[in-house]
């Protein structure tokens, strides 16, 4: 039964996060979407944290783990690096780490 939480998860939260990403992408080049969608992930995953089995499956490991995405995240930090945009590749990295660290704490205090 928890595969099917999972997978149903997973189902939502992917092209939710394709969805967010493109539409704030017609408003910049840089990806504040990938940045958004990786700050709520982590803040599901603290607020679910000691949640039930079933709620756990469906929103963290299914909805939040394919919402969010490391490797574009990591894709990101390099094309900015390669396009001598270092200033801009330093900033994604510790405001992703940050923020994100924050929104998990964030979660887990309010769950």
């Amino acid at each position: 039964m928890s595969v099917l939480y999972i997978i149903l998860g997973a189902a939502i939260g992917a092209p939710a996060r394709f969805a967010i990403d493109q539409y704030i992408r017609k408003f910049s080049t840089k990806p504040y979407g990938i940045f958004l969608v990786n700050i709520l992930g982590s803040f599901l995953l603290g607020l679910t944290f000691k949640s039930s089995e079933h709620t756990h499956d469906l929103v963290a490991i299914g909805f939040a783990g394919a919402f969010t995405t490391w490797s574009t995240f990591m894709l990101d930090i390099f094309l900015a690096y390669e396009l001598k945009r270092y200033k801009e590749a330093a900033l994604n990295l510790i405001l992703s780490l940050g923020f994100g660290l924050l929104a998990a704490s964030l979660g887990l205090s309010l769950a």
